[in-house]
């Protein structure tokens, strides 16, 4: 598929198909993230993949009880490990955050490329989900993801509800047009 498709027609998918996914497409989904960019080569981001329907049930409810999640065949959880280390001044420890968006987002528009849907899920108990998925001390939850076929063949469409390209770029200095 044609990059730019792929990404303008990603979505927010929140209802899935029941079909399983082939494993050599969940390895190639996977894949994407691992060979993201990440800040000094650190790959701090760690996956957990979850299929079993109770254990999807569970992480739906630690993500304030967005149950459709738990309608995914998959669900990932992406983890930041703390790298105890500050490589850029007022970015300090967020650059965990950073570096493990950048994979994360890669798995996401892989799986677009794939047929599958994806909704980047940022409200969670993270302690909660830490203790059920026995996520060490020093690791954080970054990011959750239902992964599926979309229900509805149509699910993947250009949004025309972005801010025009002239209202978020300025030249050389801010405001400056």
């Amino acid at each position: 598929m044609d990059f730019y498709k792929v990404i303008k027609t990603r979505r927010s998918i929140r209802i899935y198909r029941k079909t399983e996914i082939p494993q050599d497409i969940l390895n190639r989904v996977l894949n994407s993230a691992r060979i993201a960019p990440s800040g000094s080569n650190r790959q701090p981001w760690r996956f957990i993949i979850i299929k079993e329907q109770s254990r999807r049930k569970e992480i739906a409810k630690l993500c304030h009880n967005q149950l459709f999640i738990a309608d995914a065949p998959v669900v990932i959880v992406g983890c930041g490990k703390d790298i105890h280390y500050n490589r850029g001044e007022w970015m300090g420890n967020f650059s965990v955050l950073v570096d493990v968006a950048i994979a994360f987002d890669h798995l996401t528009l892989a799986a677009r490329a794939e047929g599958l849907g994806t909704c980047w899920i940022g409200s969670f108990d993270n302690e909660g989900i830490k203790k059920f998925l026995n996520i060490p001390e020093d690791v954080n939850v970054v990011a959750i993801t239902p992964l599926g076929y979309p229900e509805k063949d149509s699910a993947f469409c250009e949004s025309h509800d972005r801010l025009p390209l002239e209202e978020i770029i300025y030249h050389e200095t801010w405001g400056k047009r």
